[in-house]
């Protein structure tokens, strides 16, 4: 099998790093249009399967006929149109492609800053018509396969399909400073993301499933402050909605309820909120000494270097879903847990092995055809049965645990 990266960032180069470890993996394939990411990324990574290309990957003549070599694509980038370009290049070569972060068939509106949508399409169209074509050249696009979305999804998946009847689910995930070094950070926040995705996160209109309906919510509304005391840990936290996981509310009807929440230190939102009360989060430039200047955009240039973590600082990732539903005419709960910590021996950040770990996996499933759906495949509904079995071994042999917890109780009249 031969597995083509696109981008050789942080993620792209912990896909690459886990792909030529595998003995039924040939050549790993990484691109990037810049040299110098591609040097950093080879410096990181030392095998002779490894083959480096500089490449426009918005040049989709040239990347398809590259694509044309490999047997499967993985897209670890963070720039959306560049992404939708990959999956039409992709679509054409009939290359089946994983990706960490879109889902392709809902385009999210507040995400679609140059995005080129063909012959006047809606955004939702343009979705179903890469779908559709997808389908129709025997192509999977399997998506949202890192951590949230990603192992998030798989698991809330897992959770709806034990039971008769799925009512709720409820994802809480984030990644944050570890607990030793959070106060040397603003806002008790390091970078584990884009920051500015993070700022946009936290003042869209975020969709949410509320008795029944698909509703538009404030971001980082309905908040929670919760104690997690799993693997050891005695932890308290906030959370509150965030967008993410769209495919759930496309494909996930039924639900009474369902909301994605992000996790963060205490504290953290009170921040935030005193920041949006300043106008520091509006977008709509402001005159400052003859320039027109987006607080938003100000802020997060002032802020990032002092939020970038110190080389020896390290994170943690930390998830709590809840699905509840009836299973045999009971009331029934399944909370699933997960707490990781940075790699330090190989210098690989939390955020980076719950991202690009089942990344990588995914790749190899998709590779030896084991997923056999087409078309625009969210992960949830494509990691299911004994492909999730598979997944979760995977993950334990890369030292990720995942904690899932049932409960039933007898159904009230």
């Amino acid at each position: 099998m031969k597995a083509l990266v696109i981008g050789s960032g942080k993620m792209g180069s912990i896909i690459a790093g886990d792909l030529v470890k595998d003995a039924d993996v040939e050549a790993v394939g990484i691109v990037d249009s810049r040299k110098s990411s591609l040097d950093r990324m080879q410096k990181r990574v030392h095998s002779s399967k490894l083959i480096a290309r500089v490449l426009d990957v918005t040049n989709t003549e040239d990347t398809k006929k590259l694509m044309k070599d490999y047997d499967v694509g993985v897209i670890a980038l963070d720039d959306t149109k560049a992404c939708y370009k990959v999956v039409e290049a992709a679509i054409e070569a009939g290359l089946n492609i994983v990706d960490i972060l879109i889902y392709f068939r809902r385009p999210d509106p507040y995400e679609i800053e140059g995005l080129e949508i063909p012959n006047q399409m809606t955004t939702e169209e343009y979705g179903e018509w890469l779908h559709e074509s997808a389908i129709a050249k025997d192509v999977l696009i399997l998506n949202g396969l890192g951590f949230a979305p990603g192992i998030s999804n798989i698991t809330i998946g897992d959770g709806i399909r034990k039971m008769d009847e799925a009512v709720s689910a409820i994802a809480r995930v984030g990644g944050i400073p570890a607990k030793e070094v959070r106060g040397k950070y603003p806002l008790n926040y390091m970078i584990t993301w884009a920051f500015k995705h993070v700022l946009d996160d936290y003042m869209t209109q975020a969709e949410v499933i509320k008795n029944g309906k698909v509703v538009r919510v404030p971001a980082l509304s309905d908040r929670e402050n919760f104690r997690f005391n799993k693997f050891g840990k005695d932890e308290e936290f906030e959370c509150g909605v965030t967008c993410g996981m769209p495919s759930f509310i496309y494909m996930r009807p039924q639900l009474n309820e369902f909301a994605e929440k992000t996790i963060r230190w205490p504290g953290h939102y009170k921040a935030v909120d005193t920041l949006k009360e300043c106008g520091m989060l509006d977008l709509t430039p402001i005159d400052f000494k003859g320039m027109k200047i987006a607080p938003r955009d100000f802020l997060s240039s002032v802020m990032s270097p002092k939020l970038t973590p110190l080389e020896a600082d390290t994170d943690i990732c930390v998830m709590w879903n809840t699905v509840t539903g009836i299973k045999n005419g009971q009331k029934m709960r399944i909370d699933y847990y997960m707490w990781e910590e940075a790699d330090i021996m190989n210098g690989i950040s939390a955020m980076g092995r719950v991202t690009g770990f089942p990344a990588a996996i995914g790749a190899r499933l998709v590779g030896k055809g084991e997923i056999k759906k087409r078309g625009i495949v969210a992960c949830e509904d494509a990691i299911e049965g004994e492909i999730y079995q598979k997944f979760m071994e995977e993950l334990v042999k890369r030292n990720i645990t995942i904690l899932e917890v049932p409960e039933t109780s007898q159904e009230q009249e």
